[in-house]
């Protein structure tokens, strides 16, 4: 499949693109991706610092038995589903360069709260408002990028955005272990305590930078960092590249014009198999196999668990990069999952030594590594329209996430720790299942193209040869973009008519 692919360099832009298109991709890259990494990477730090606190103190100070660390677990994901669905009609009506900060900004408030938590009840509610004012985040970023970036540009800031989450769960050990071992019972506060508050200081800040530095989107732009010719510049080459640029409201019509489009279902198929796929990385069992071996302090245990989420962030580089320069989305996810599946085998016939399930555990952040090359795919597909790609982006991520705020209930009780056979189980079925729907739909996206002697169009089965030569050869009529895979794709100033010259072999491979 590869075997007429030539090995490309690793670059950040297009050979395509003219300077003055590389200096607006400069400027919005420092913009956008920077912020996009520290926010997640907070975003992840408050979320992640559960699994620390609670096997650092907080289970015996808040009395926690049974499967409460579990069940805060799931409080938290189902504020962070339910509280997506309002940003579906709001990401097209509001900036979302007011949006996005103003939610981080009062999920660093309720990140600080948390220290003063003296009850399991207390404790829900606030996991449950942190969970509410960050449902907006992840999907809000990839609208942006989406807006900004043409399909083969997304994937791979979208890794540098990815490694907030690594980097967040690997600082929340470090912030928890220096707590534990510097700040535990200073001003008569429990070094798990003194996490919320360490935590909350890095989150608040954050949202205060978002409302100066994000560019917003085409249409409602942030003109504090942005000028008139930077955004004809951007609508420009969006439009060529068969980007929608023009945010209306969304209304009855745009949602039914969603329904009747099979790729969202499809490509929902394979997000709600991706968020079960990863879930093991949430749920602590690295944390609490670590604690059951008892022969580690409270520090070191969260000093040992950055092994994982330290490896996660080559993961993810090597799968986003590997998506928009080789492989392509559906490869890209075959070969983060490959990995995952490898360490899922282990974790599930457990009885084996020590060594292969340090290695098992240490692959586990290889689920999440694909993340943005599957958001840029959902980008990338339903990019000619802002309405309806804000509410697939919104509708496929609460559905999918929706998932998980049970099925840990099923299959990871915390009783059940560390050894989570029936949950392993799931994850590794789910992989599998994962890597299946991808290709299956890429299949499916690919039978749209009709071919002619080595140039494949999409979007309008009825073109013909004669149009599409013709086409390609109008300077003011087409323009030459890449598309996910690096393969020339030539987009028609026409509605639905697109083409990708693939030297005479039939389609390029995604």
């Amino acid at each position: 499949m590869f075997a007429n692919k030539r090995f490309p360099r690793i670059r950040w832009f297009s050979p395509d693109d003219s300077p003055s298109e590389r200096r607006l991709l400069l400027k919005l890259d420092l913009l956008i991706v920077p912020y996009a990494f520290l926010a997640y990477w907070t975003k992840y730090i408050d979320q992640a610092n559960i699994n620390n606190a609670y096997v650092s103190g907080m289970q015996e100070s808040l009395n926690l038995q049974g499967n409460d660390l579990v069940n805060l677990q799931t409080i938290y994901t189902v504020g962070a589903v339910l509280g997506q669905l309002p940003f579906a009609y709001l990401f097209t009506k509001y900036p979302v360069s007011y949006l996005i900060p103003g939610m981080d900004l009062l999920w660093g408030v309720f990140t600080l709260l948390q220290y003063r938590a003296t009850s399991y009840e207390e404790m829900m509610a606030y996991r449950f408002l942190v969970g509410w004012f960050e449902a907006a985040f992840f999907p809000g970023m990839h609208y942006i990028f989406g807006s900004w970036y043409q399909s083969h540009e997304i994937a791979r800031r979208g890794g540098f955005f990815y490694l907030g989450l690594t980097l967040g769960t690997l600082t929340a050990s470090f912030i928890q272990a220096g707590a534990s071992a510097q700040l535990d019972g200073v001003n008569g506060l429990a070094g798990w305590r003194w996490m919320y508050i360490i935590c909350a200081v890095i989150t608040i800040p954050v949202g205060i930078l978002g409302f100066i530095v994000l560019p917003g989107t085409p249409d409602k732009p942030n003109r504090i960092v942005l000028s008139k010719s930077d955004i004809q510049l951007v609508r420009t080459r969006l439009q060529k590249a068969g980007h929608g640029v023009q945010e209306s409201s969304v209304s009855w019509k745009t949602c039914a014009r969603v329904l009747r489009n099979w790729k969202p279902w499809a490509l929902l198929c394979v997000d709600i198999f991706f968020w079960n796929a990863c879930v093991q990385t949430t749920t602590g069992g690295y944390l609490l196999w670590l604690k059951s071996l008892n022969r580690y302090s409270t520090s070191k245990v969260n000093e040992l668990f950055a092994i994982a989420p330290g490896l996660g962030m080559f993961y993810t580089l090597l799968v986003c990069f590997a998506s928009d320069l080789v492989l392509g989305p559906a490869w890209a996810i075959t070969l983060a999952h490959v990995w995952n599946i490898i360490g899922l085998v282990i974790q599930v016939i457990w009885d084996v030594p020590e060594s292969a399930l340090w290695f098992a555990f240490s692959t586990m952040y290889s689920s999440v590594a694909m993340s943005s090359v599957l958001m840029g795919w959902i980008n990338s597909e339903i990019r000619h329209s802002p309405d309806e790609r804000a509410i697939v982006l919104i509708v496929l991520n609460t559905i999918a996430q929706s998932t998980t705020a049970w099925t840990p209930l099923l299959v990871f009780p915390t009783v059940e720790g560390p050894r989570f056979t029936k949950g392993y189980s799931f994850v590794l079925a789910c992989a599998i299942c994962l890597i299946v729907s991808a290709h299956v739909t890429r299949y499916f996206i690919e039978r749209e193209y009709v071919c002619f002697d080595g140039c494949c169009f999409f979007g309008d089965a009825n073109v013909s040869r004669d149009r599409a030569i013709a086409a390609s050869d109008e300077d003011s009529g087409a323009s030459r973009d890449e598309t996910e895979s690096g393969s020339a794709v030539v987009q028609v100033a026409r509605p639905k008519t697109e083409y990708r010259c693939t030297d005479g072999e039939g389609i390029d491979a995604k």
